[in-house]
């Protein structure tokens, strides 16, 4: 089999030996829950229970006031009674609203959705079912699946993302190893959605050991089409979308475009078991796998937790923390993770690790000045000129840096790995999206305000539009 690769990439230190090949371990039952009720991109939801409720097992308690196409709700991922809900902060180091739900004996059973045969169910009502699930992509956008699995361009291949290039990082590789079979159930159901008959589960050659255990389970699962493994080198960041479309299919996703541009449709593999599980055990999406190492961390293993899961509530023999050692914490991996304050936050739909770091892991250098070396160029994935982004963000020029590319960076942190002079330049990218984000919402906020000031205008003056 030939092993695939994109143009560009980096090597990076794995550091996935503490827990890689390691069979993920069922945290023990927590005592309480902390559930964030937005963990999607897209409008809020509302709190559909209250303080004292008691609520079951996969129990629907938040969704959207007026559920519309970016809404995901969210559920119960234990039994029991609804003890607060309080803003937390949460991993985004923001602070939200979150229902606390402490475990109660008394409160007994499931409440999940009937199970549906993708056979004889209709594309809407598949839909409907990923959607009433609460399921978004587990890679770690946190994107509605449902919006991502029904493009509005045509689509000829599913591609399966089992890259997992983040350092440290396992948890899919433990799924691919102990969820085969629902994993090919997924990519099945979402072939059968998207109407292709290709699908590709596209992994980098360091987990070239689990190719037997997928092709056998390809051959014993029904599916559409064909449903073939590619190997892609062992390189960063090929776990992003348009790097693996390149690499898997040797198409390019269009400046400012989607996957669908490329005629694609990519789901990371953890979205597409809970998919599997939404149609065959009809279970909403309340627990996640995910990756806890780091050098501070003295049990370093993969987990399924249920959502709203706090470490710091885990008995210390299942996972110990040396809290002496850690310099850093951060939800998601080194290169894309978020650093947050403290380890009692909790796990979300999108939380594919937490990583605890000691000094040796993490550094505080200065940054110094650019030195124009070009490294962030020649090694950028997506072809663009960080240094050039980075001078029109410091000269306050929005446009300029929009022109250079500032919309097209996927955030990867390579450049930031790269540069010599420890400039964070994914850093100032984020910021720098979040300024222009402000700065359109607005100029529409004002053209919106004029236009109802002119309608204003007209309907005091009786006169109506002006004709020729």
């Amino acid at each position: 089999m030939a092993v695939k690769t994109f143009k560009r990439g980096l090597r990076v230190p794995a550091r996935k030996h503490a827990t890689e090949g390691r069979p993920a371990e069922t945290v023990p039952a927590p005592k309480q829950v902390v559930i964030p009720i937005n963990q999607h991109f897209g409008a809020p939801n509302k709190s559909l229970v209250a303080v004292g409720d008691q609520v079951k097992r996969g129990q629907k308690i938040a969704d959207a006031a007026s559920p519309g196409p970016m809404t995901v709700p969210v559920h119960a991922s234990i039994a029991g009674v609804v003890k607060k809900i309080e803003p937390r902060t949460q991993s985004n180091n923001t602070d939200g609203p979150c229902i606390v739900i402490e475990a109660d004996e008394a409160v007994s059973g499931d409440d999940f959705l009937p199970p549906l045969d993708i056979g004889v169910c209709s594309k809407e009502d598949a839909l409907a079912r990923i959607r009433e699930a609460g399921i978004v992509g587990m890679g770690g956008a946190g994107f509605p699946a449902h919006i991502k699995l029904a493009p509005n361009k045509p689509v000829d291949t599913v591609i399966a993302n089992a890259a997992e290039c983040e350092p440290y990082l396992t948890t899919d590789e433990a799924l691919l190893e102990e969820k085969t079979q629902l994993l090919v159930q997924g990519i099945a159901i979402v072939m059968k959605i998207a109407g292709v008959n290709r699908a590709i589960i596209g992994m980098e050659d360091n987990k070239a050991s689990l190719l037997p255990r997928l092709e056998a389970a390809i051959k014993e699962v029904p599916h559409p089409g064909t449903i073939e493994v590619v190997l892609c080198k062992t390189r960063y960041p090929q776990g992003g979308e348009k790097m693996l479309i390149t690499a898997t299919t040797g198409r390019e996703v269009p400046s400012g475009g989607l996957p669908a541009d490329a005629g694609c449709i990519v789901s990371n593999v953890g979205t597409l078991v809970a998919v599997a599980e939404a149609f065959t055990l009809g279970k909403p999406l309340i627990e996640r796998g995910l990756t806890v190492s780091g050098a501070a961390c003295k049990t370093p293993k993969n987990i399924y937790a249920p959502i709203g899961t706090l470490l710091t509530d885990l008995p210390p023999e299942f996972m110990d923390i040396d809290h002496d050692r850690v310099r850093k914490i951060l939800f998601g991996g080194p290169m894309m993770g978020t650093a947050v304050s403290a380890a009692g936050i909790p796990i979300q739909k999108n939380t594919s690790g937490i990583v605890f770091m000691d000094a040796k892991e993490t550094y505080a250098d200065r940054e110094g000045p650019c030195i124009r070396c070009g490294r962030c160029l020649r090694n950028c994935p997506m072809k663009l000129s960080p240094v050039l982004m980075n001078n029109a963000l410091e000269a306050e020029d929005l446009d300029e840096a929009v022109r250079c590319g500032l919309m097209d960076c996927i955030e990867c942190g390579g450049c930031t790995f790269i540069c010599p002079a420890r400039i964070r330049l994914v850093q100032r990218f984020r910021v720098g999206k979040g300024r222009l984000r402000a700065k359109q919402a607005l100029l529409a906020a004002r053209q919106k305000a004029a236009e109802e000031a002119a309608k204003a205008r007209l309907s005091a003056g009786g006169a109506g539009p002006a004709t020729t």
